[in-house]
């Protein structure tokens, strides 16, 4: 069996599992983001009472922190009595940061798990060995009234990463390189194994970033095979004996893809599909008016630590705004220790609270018609950061910062 396998046999009390099998799964996590508030409403229209652990369930208020409507903060105010009437004993409040950061942070995340979230994009803790993937509100439930979901065994898939590629090159571009030849559609309900020479040397940010986007192939859920640095983190925080699992020597991989990034300089996902991805090298001039740097694909320390070294004693171009939002609180204290913080400021950033802000277009930075940013989030589609006629270029924290400085989309 492939790891993802063992993973869902062991949570569904099975010696085996096969692919297109239907699993009962016991889950070792949930996590609710503050656009769920119908999790709690299904709940009780289930006939809920209790949730079935308190203390495997909590709620990230990431999406609208602080609040910037009255019904946002009506669903807060909703969601925080019943985490206290619940006695959950997690709770990550607006002062908190992005869950996909929160999650690891607070030793929640280890592997061999199995993480379910209300956000597609909690395929990012296959950066640990877990299986992570995301469900709707309904789903979400039934998991805290029964501790359990149905799962379908997904087909896995191998994506096989070698090559060192240039060195202004991070893994976002990497991420988008494949994104640009695997399309939005190639993977749809299936798991996502990253391999190869470039992943094994990947620390954790860079993990992080790959399986984040494994959800904009349509996957089901990533993994990695855990390093030496990703045993070494999970084991000062983990709050749960863990145990990683390992791939059979004679599994056989659904699809095999082999991508070479030797030499791979920086890429741009253009408007309005993340796999409408262009070498930047080939890109015309376009002009910005505004640069994003955060969110829970590009908002750690070294993605802040990477735009400060490029915008250090510089000015950022007349006209252009540039916004930072670390992924975390914990994420900008480190930031502001090491000076990050400062000279961003210096050269013109504006620092927004830990959390998702403009990613969702929700506030913090969303763009009108007409214009552009580029952003290191992960999604490009119309209206995602705004308006629908605005247009958002994704790019690596590098790319980001450069344009700031440079005024149009520019490499360092």
């Amino acid at each position: 069996m492939h790891a993802i396998e063992k993973i869902l046999a062991r949570a569904g009390g099975r010696e085996e599992v096969h692919t297109g099998e239907i699993v009962m799964a016991k889950i070792d996590f949930a996590e609710i983001n503050d656009l769920y508030l119908q999790t709690i409403n299904s709940f009780y229209e289930m006939g809920g009472e209790k949730v079935w652990d308190p203390e495997r369930a909590a709620f990230v208020f990431d999406h609208y922190a602080p609040c910037p409507t009255v019904n946002a903060a009506e669903n807060h105010r909703q969601m925080r009595s019943f985490a206290v009437r619940q006695g959950l004993k997690y709770h990550f409040d607006i002062n908190a940061g992005v869950c996909h950061q929160v999650m690891p942070e607070a030793g929640l995340v280890y592997p061999g798990m199995i993480l379910a979230a209300t956000d597609s994009h909690t395929t990012t803790h296959g950066a640990f060995g877990a299986f992570g993937t995301g469900v709707g509100a309904t789903d979400m439930a039934a998991v805290l009234l029964t501790g359990e979901l149905w799962m379908r065994v997904p087909e896995i898939i191998e994506i096989r990463i070698e090559g060192k590629p240039d060195r202004s090159t991070m893994p976002k571009d990497v991420i988008l390189y494949v994104l640009g030849q695997m399309k939005a559609d190639g993977a749809v309900y299936k798991g996502i194994e990253f391999t190869g020479s470039y992943v094994e040397q990947l620390g954790v940010p860079g993990r992080m970033v790959l399986c984040n986007m494994a959800v904009e192939m349509g996957a089901k859920t990533a993994y990695m095979q855990p390093n030496e640095e990703v045993l070494s983190y999970v084991s000062q925080r983990a709050v749960r004996p863990y145990e990683v699992q390992e791939t059979d020597p004679d599994f056989q991989y659904a699809e095999r893809y082999i991508f070479n990034v030797d030499g791979l300089g920086p890429q741009i996902a253009v408007p309005y599909s993340v796999d409408h991805v262009k070498p930047l090298a080939e890109l015309e001039k376009i002009m910005v008016d505004q640069v994003l740097i955060g969110t829970c694909t590009g908002g750690r320390t070294e993605d802040i630590g990477t735009a400060a070294g490029i915008l250090r004693g510089k000015r950022i171009a007349e006209g252009v705004r540039l916004v930072v939002i670390p992924a975390s609180t914990e994420v900008m204290r480190e930031c502001l220790d090491k000076g990050y913080i400062q000279e961003l400021l210096d050269a013109g950033a504006t620092l927004s609270t830990p959390g998702c802000g403009p990613c969702l277009g929700a506030h913090e930075g969303v763009i009108t018609a007409g214009e552009v940013c580029v952003t290191t989030s992960n999604r490009n589609f119309p209206g995602r950061m705004g308006s629908r006629e605005g247009r958002l270029y994704l790019a690596s924290p590098a790319v980001a910062a450069a344009s700031a400085l440079k005024g149009y989309i520019a490499s360092v």
